[in-house]
């Protein structure tokens, strides 16, 4: 596969981590009275479960070899996936879903200076335009959303904070470890590390049977399955990229809720997710046409030659 096609297949792929990322919002709503760190707890066993067994069937050898050979990359992804497993959840379940979505949205600004500070990757003008522009449209959606900074939600915050982090640190780790290391298994890992710390507080395990299986649905279609996409698209996408086109996750997550259990979300909230959505539409666009033009550049110099 050329690396132009491939690129493309990976930012197909890649529109449909956010997309599956989004349904958290709907599907914790449907749980019943189940304890905070009981969710996390259930959510990231199943994701662990479910990402061993892909591995296992994908190659057991491989699965075995690669964790006992990821090195410190492998385990510092690992440590982030936890963060983001454990915080994301109880942020969700502390306030609103378009909170929680809206404080990620610094992972694309995150992302670019981390890449520029930590790896001296240059991220493209159109780039940081498109972020900063689609940061201006999630401000306005903050503006509309913010419930208060008190007791539960300003808990909630506070842990939606560390996700953008984990995030943006995870993205130079691919960027720079990802093509050399199978940074799989760290998922697994992430899982088990999120799970092993929720356990002492998740006892006694209450949640009804209902409840668990909407639990294994979120560990293995919202969470597991799109981690594993995230890192293979790594291979052929930028940091800032894939953390722009990540921020579809903050318009879509409102949108599922107000569809699917009528938490209306404000004229800011549609006004800032219709400049988000143009603001990645716009990037594509130009991206696609400029790695047309380089192409055809490429193509002159060739024959010339």
């Amino acid at each position: 596969m050329s690396p132009p096609l491939a690129r493309r297949y990976a930012l197909l792929l890649m529109v449909l981590v956010p997309l599956l990322w989004s349904m958290a919002g709907i599907f914790t709503r449907q749980l019943a009275e189940v304890r905070n760190v009981e969710i996390v707890f259930w959510r990231s066993f199943f994701t662990a479960l479910f990402v061993a067994a892909y591995l296992l069937t994908a190659g057991k050898s491989r699965f075995w070899h690669s964790l006992k050979n990821m090195g410190w990359p492998g385990f510092l992804s690992a440590a982030m996936w936890a963060v983001i497993f454990t915080c994301f959840m109880l942020s969700l379940a502390l306030t609103t879903v378009a909170n929680t979505l809206i404080v990620g949205s610094i992972t694309p600004l995150l992302t670019a200076f981390f890449a520029w500070l930590f790896l001296g990757q240059k991220t493209s003008r159109r780039t940081w335009v498109a972020i900063v522009l689609a940061f201006m449209g999630v401000a306005w959606i903050f503006a509309g959303n913010v419930d208060g900074l008190e007791g539960a939600h300003l808990a909630g915050l506070l842990f939606a904070l560390a996700v953008p982090f984990a995030y943006a640190i995870n993205y130079m780790v691919f960027s720079r470890a990802g093509k050399n290391i199978d940074m799989m298994p760290a998922i697994f890992l992430g899982g088990v590390l999120s799970s092993a710390a929720m356990i002492p507080l998740a006892f006694p395990l209450e949640a009804p049977v209902s409840d668990i299986g909407i639990l294994a649905v979120l560990g293995i279609f919202q969470l597991g399955v799109p981690c594993l996409l995230l890192v293979y698209v790594s291979r052929f996408l930028l940091p800032a990229e894939m953390a722009l086109v990540a921020m579809l996750e903050i318009v879509l997550g409102p949108l599922w809720v107000w569809i699917g259990i009528n938490e209306v979300p404000s004229g800011e909230t549609l006004t800032g997710g219709f400049v988000v959505l143009l603001c990645l539409l716009s990037h594509e666009v130009a991206s696609m046409l400029h790695m047309r033009k380089k192409k055809d550049a490429e193509a002159i110099t060739e024959k010339k030659q």
